[in-house]
């Protein structure tokens, strides 16, 4: 491969690395054609961008990216892909499929700001909650309280409409 192709990957890697929050670094060894474009289907529905690459390409990529990456330099081994998302866990609900077959396995992960090394993690990155899911959280626990406080004075307003009743009908 000639230096000026080498140097577009490269830069292409590191465009990709800026566009998109997270990413998985995947063995995918073992994979044959058919059970390859089927992971790439299923990572295009998802919305991961999936791309197999050589190793000294990423590795000078992620070197040149400006957060430092040193920590996955060593899962840097056999073949490996990439796979680019915006959410977080994703990948790693996609990874879980094939949990039991053990074709592809998580080597590392960049999510959320933090650096996951090993396949052992997979059930750590996949209770990730997205961006989505936590403002979700956040607006239900906001309205609960406010939900608690309408059902009460629904409630109390059939109480002491009962009471003003009572009190109204009963003889002086």
């Amino acid at each position: 491969m000639k230096k000026e192709v080498k140097d577009t990957i490269i830069a292409a890697l590191g465009e990709k690395l800026k566009e998109y929050g997270h990413f998985y670094l995947v063995d995918v060894t073992g994979l044959n054609a058919e059970a390859t474009s089927n992971l790439r289907r299923k990572c295009y529905k998802n919305d991961i961008k999936m791309v197999v690459v050589k190793n000294n390409l990423l590795h000078k990529a992620l070197e040149a990216a400006e957060t430092d990456f040193e920590p996955l330099y060593d899962v840097l081994k056999g073949n490996t892909a990439v796979f680019f998302c915006n959410t977080a866990n994703l990948p790693a609900k996609l990874l879980k499929e094939y949990k039991k077959e053990g074709i592809p396995a998580l080597k590392a992960a960049y999510a959320e700001e933090g650096i996951f090394v090993g396949a052992d993690k997979l059930e750590e990155l996949s209770s990730i909650k997205s961006k989505n899911e936590v403002i979700a959280d956040v607006v239900a626990l906001l309205q609960s309280p406010a939900k608690n406080v309408i059902s009460a004075l629904q409630s109390g307003a059939n109480t002491i409409h009962g009471v003003l009743k009572t009190l109204g009908e009963r003889p002086e």
